[in-house]
């Protein structure tokens, strides 16, 4: 029996990884926690009856201990309940299916509690790959990726390196999202609706938004750079607009294998589980008779500046990719509230990068005070 817990367990990650425990007897609840949907939580909390489950405000947590009185389920909040939550020692394996930085601190917490990381949460590595990557490696922890693209990567290069196969590329597929093929005259009046209109998958708002933009491709590039230690100038971006080829790797003889499937996140998140064992997943299959084409074309990195910040913040290093990262995020969250347009995403995040002075070697601490002096400028621009 594999005991797994679930940060973020009300998301898309989230409830995918419930339907695969749902399908696998093998594996046991034993944690749960969301940001504030109070009521899905409940309800996975019944289904499940983990031993612990967590959720951010302590007023809402409060309802789930009158709600689940019944049930012998410790009830905690806050950024402590998560750190609880992810270091316990029921747990065999962490998912952390949380968006945002606020992912960090319980995923050293778990590293250092000797637990492997099914890791689907990009901003972790993007902005303390520096620091995660070397403890995973102090404490034999594995870092599994859950992101389809880093999975197929990972799928790719299974047994190849052990063996000193070395990787001379990765090429990471982009579908291109919403708005491939259009122009920077096109985007200036697009909608929210319109941005997370995704042609083939079925993310939260904040990563649909990313893919429209090319932010997302951008935070993978730089997390691909840490998780498979290849420098920036070795991994290019490809736009595959069907999501059939997840992700590819050239190797130094000049082979490429690529990873193809459905574009369905239940496969990568069953890999990470189980890895290195595959198993049954219900779905659809590739029927190769009736795809006539598999188009490979290059991004519109002009109009689509996601890309460009990403390298710009990976040469300058430091504290840069957090942020390019926090600044991103902030801007989305505008963007979705309607308080500016698709395009400003793009101005807000340039704006913070110019207006900041690069620190070498950041610790933790450097990380979480860069992103709430990005915060703080960003607001002060939205004001003016």
């Amino acid at each position: 029996m594999k005991k797994i817990a679930i940060i973020g367990s009300t998301g898309s990650i989230g409830t995918q990884t419930l339907d695969i425990v749902r399908n696998n007897k093998d594996l046991k609840v034993v944690a749960l926690a969301a940001g504030s949907n109070v009521e899905l939580l409940e309800q996975q909390a019944r289904e499940f009856l983990p031993d612990i489950i967590g959720i951010w405000s302590e007023d809402k947590a409060g309802k789930l201990r009158h709600a689940l009185s019944e049930f012998n389920i410790r009830v905690v909040s806050g950024m402590e309940g998560l750190i609880e939550i992810a270091a316990m020692s029921a747990s065999d394996i962490l998912v952390t299916a949380i968006v945002g930085m606020i992912g960090i601190r319980p995923t050293v917490e778990a590293i250092k509690a000797g637990k492997d990381i099914a890791l689907a949460n990009k901003e972790t590595l993007v902005t303390a790959g520096h620091i995660i990557m070397p403890l995973a490696k102090e404490h034999g922890v594995k870092i599994l990726p859950v992101d389809s693209e880093h999975s197929a990567i990972f799928q790719c290069i299974h047994g190849e390196e052990s063996i000193g196969n070395k990787i001379s590329r990765l090429l990471i597929t982009a579908s291109g999202g919403p708005f491939r093929g259009k122009d920077k005259a096109y985007l200036e009046h697009v909608t929210v609706e319109d941005a997370l209109k995704h042609p083939n998958w079925s993310m939260g708002k904040k990563i649909t938004i990313d893919s429209a933009t090319l932010v997302n491709k951008g935070l993978e590039v730089i997390e691909a750079r840490w998780l498979f230690d290849v420098m920036p100038e070795n991994i290019e971006v490809v736009i595959q607009p069907q999501s059939i080829i997840h992700s590819m790797v050239e190797f130094e003889d000049g082979s490429v294998k690529a990873q193809l499937g459905t574009p369905d996140m239940k496969l990568p998140i069953q890999y990470a589980l189980f890895y290195p064992q595959r198993r049954y997943l219900a779905g659809d299959r590739l029927d190769f008779k009736a795809l006539s084409e598999i188009i490979i074309d290059k991004p519109d990195r002009e109009t689509f500046k996601g890309l460009d910040f990403a390298y710009n913040a990976l040469e300058a290093g430091g504290s840069m990719p957090t942020v390019f990262n926090a600044a991103n995020e902030r801007a989305v969250a505008l963007f979705l509230e309607g308080r500016i347009k698709f395009l400003d995403i793009y101005n807000i995040i340039d704006a913070c990068m110019k207006n900041h002075k690069v620190i070498e070697h950041p610790s933790l601490s450097d990380i979480f005070e860069t992103e709430k002096n990005v915060y703080e400028y960003i607001n002060q621009m939205v004001r003016r």
